[in-house]
């Protein structure tokens, strides 16, 4: 009993030693907010020494919200928010810029727009001091927008975008990146529609004012105030550029076609030429039965040895008279040299 007695006043001890102990190290806190007019429980700020949350910081930031006038957003709120993970600090600035800006701000509404990955102060601070976005983002190594129109001359663009930051569709609205796409996509398609490039260069207002119709900060994190022309530059032609390479190309497609007919052309002329030799053979293969027939015929009888002679000699009238005609036609070629013209003889009586 004595023993258990002993524990007893041992552990009351120990309870009362580390209670001391918590209680001096948060008593300094605790009379700074008492101080300050922002009262925190000490067993509160002993609760958040076991909860592992930052009770300085808490105590701080409560303290700015009680001075600031905003007495709506409870301690408790704070060390929730520290609990899962957010920026308690920039949270709380953020509420005292938007008060102080007479800007619409919740805590809930700060909170959400911290957890989602964005800077809710930097936000805040954009509604009251609108920001001048480059289009196109000078970072991507493009410094103009570049559109054609419908009379093929080119056209360089600079712009500025002026946006402000929309607390309501910072969650899940989209980001710069989107305003800068929509903006170009805007320009080209309004220097597109245009007859002639000197009438953009004429009206360069007339593309802001068109783009800024079409509600390019829908679905946005911004809202579009202005969209200003900073520069209007005329480039190359393209159309006559496109002319003339299309006219190389159709060139070089008649000149493929024209290639195509000429092979076609030499394809069927040495066809016919093959043809002619084949004819040619055919003949000489007729001639060489000639002789064959005639002997045969003698053999049998069927042709005389006098009608042979006369038609020697109806043979060899014949090529006198040709070679009469044409005296050259005796001459053969035997490599370099050439032969005379055989004079002609006189047929054999019959």
């Amino acid at each position: 009993m004595e023993l258990l007695i002993t524990l007893l006043c041992i552990l009351a001890i120990l309870v009362g030693l580390v209670f001391l102990f918590v209680f001096m190290m948060y008593f300094g806190i605790w009379m700074q907010a008492k101080a300050s007019g922002a009262s925190v429980s000490l067993f509160n700020l002993m609760g958040m020494f076991f909860r592992k949350v930052n009770s300085m910081l808490i105590v701080r930031c409560y303290i700015k919200l009680r001075k600031a006038g905003l007495s709506q957003v409870v301690i408790d709120e704070l060390e929730s928010h520290a609990m899962a993970g957010g920026n308690v600090e920039n949270v709380v600035d953020a509420l005292i810029a938007a008060n102080k800006a007479n800007i619409q701000l919740s805590f809930k509404q700060a909170s959400a727009i911290d957890l989602a990955g964005r800077n809710v102060l930097e936000a805040v601070r954009m509604s009251v001091n609108p920001k001048v976005i480059d289009c196109p983002d000078q970072s991507q190594g493009r410094k103009t927008i570049d559109a054609v129109s419908k009379d093929g001359i080119q056209v360089k663009a600079k712009v500025r975008v002026t946006v402000r930051a929309n607390l309501d569709r910072l969650v899940g609205g989209a980001t710069e990146e989107t305003i800068v796409a929509r903006v170009g996509e805007g320009i080209v398609t309004t220097i597109g529609s245009s007859e002639t490039y000197t009438a953009v260069l004429e009206n360069p207002d007339s593309i802001s004012n068109t783009v800024l119709k079409k509600s390019l900060d829908s679905g946005t994190a911004f809202e579009i105030l202005s969209i200003d022309i900073a520069d209007v530059d005329v480039g190359e032609n393209i159309g006559s550029r496109l002319q003339a390479d299309q006219a190389q190309a159709d060139m070089r497609v008649a000149e493929a076609k024209a290639e195509m007919r000429r092979a076609a052309a030499v394809a069927a002329e040495q066809e016919m030429r093959a043809k002619v030799q084949e004819m040619q053979a055919k003949v000489i293969e007729a001639q060489a039965q000639v002789p064959l027939a005639m002997a045969q015929a003698l053999q049998s009888g069927k042709l005389g040895v006098m009608d042979y002679y006369r038609l020697e000699n109806l043979k060899a009238d014949t090529e006198m008279r040709q070679k009469l005609v044409d005296p050259m036609q005796g001459v053969e070629a035997d490599g370099a040299s050439q032969k005379k013209p055989v004079p002609p003889t006189m047929p054999p009586q019959g």
